[in-house]
């Protein structure tokens, strides 16, 4: 069992991108250190955001929050899930993060979040939402979202995901992780993959998924196990095979409910 007190999971994409660091955005104190770890370090662009939630109000004032950072960007706004995927078939650029809301007519959080990973793989999904069920919580994640937040959070929470999901691919907080092991008793059982299918890990395999799972990246891995970075991505690629998983976050949650991987908040 490894612990770590970490907030969110491995790198997907490899190395973050480069350019600008930025330090002028205020937090609350104990979020400081992480946030200030997630946006120290060189990006080459603006982190673009699309925002789909149905209450124009709400939509407005995540709008005017963000636009107090000079990191993100909206470049779209949608009122349903239908909205959203009509301009995102006319966007110059996609946005690296979609903000989803669950509840909205035509197509709801749900829908929208399967039909971004089959269409537009790259944008991360975050759901923001007022419902609080775990078991609601544990599918969405284990859909492929990226990071699941009450509507009630905080506005350095939000802005704290956003950074986190950009650089690392998913954002886990407290009530993520108490979902999925609560959705869980399979700590000490096989593993099986998404679709109930048993499956081993090579050691090699459960080494990297720790690795993956402490927000290491793929020359950062490759360069403490003394292995190529293509080593390490081919690892990361039979992880996403075996596992059923659909992207880091799915790893990271599938190491949590094995026990293989603990997060201590």
């Amino acid at each position: 069992m490894i612990q770590n007190n970490v907030h969110s999971a491995a790198n997907f994409s490899g190395e973050p991108p480069d350019l600008k660091t930025r330090y002028n955005y205020l937090f609350l104190p104990e979020r400081g250190k992480r946030v200030q770890k997630l946006i120290n370090f060189k990006r080459m662009e603006t982190i673009r955001i699309a925002l789909v939630d149905d209450q124009q109000l709400f939509r407005r004032g995540i709008a005017l929050l963000m636009s107090e950072n000079p990191d993100f960007r909206i470049v779209l706004q949608a009122a349903n899930g239908n909205d959203c995927l009509r301009q995102l078939a006319e966007v110059r650029e996609l946005p690296h993060i979609a903000l989803v809301d669950m509840e909205m007519p035509e197509v709801d959080g749900i829908g929208l979040n399967v039909l971004l990973k089959e269409r537009y793989p790259s944008v991360k999904v975050i759901i923001l939402s007022v419902h609080e069920k775990q078991r609601l919580i544990a599918r969405m994640i284990e859909a492929g979202a990226s990071g699941y937040l009450f509507k009630n959070c905080d506005p350095e929470e939000l802005t704290e995901a956003i950074y986190s999901t950009y650089r690392n691919g998913f954002y886990i907080n407290q009530q993520v992780l108490k979902a999925i092991q609560h959705a869980s008793s399979d700590k000490n059982k096989s593993l099986k993959s998404v679709n109930n299918i048993p499956i081993e890990l090579t050691r090699r395999e459960e080494e990297i998924l720790r690795l993956i799972c402490g927000e290491q990246s793929n020359a950062e891995i490759a360069g403490q196990l003394f292995i190529s970075v293509r080593t390490v991505e081919g690892h990361r690629n039979n992880l996403l095979l075996k596992t059923g998983c659909q992207n880091t976050a799915g790893l990271v949650l599938f190491a949590v409910k094995y026990g293989i991987y603990e997060i201590d908040f």
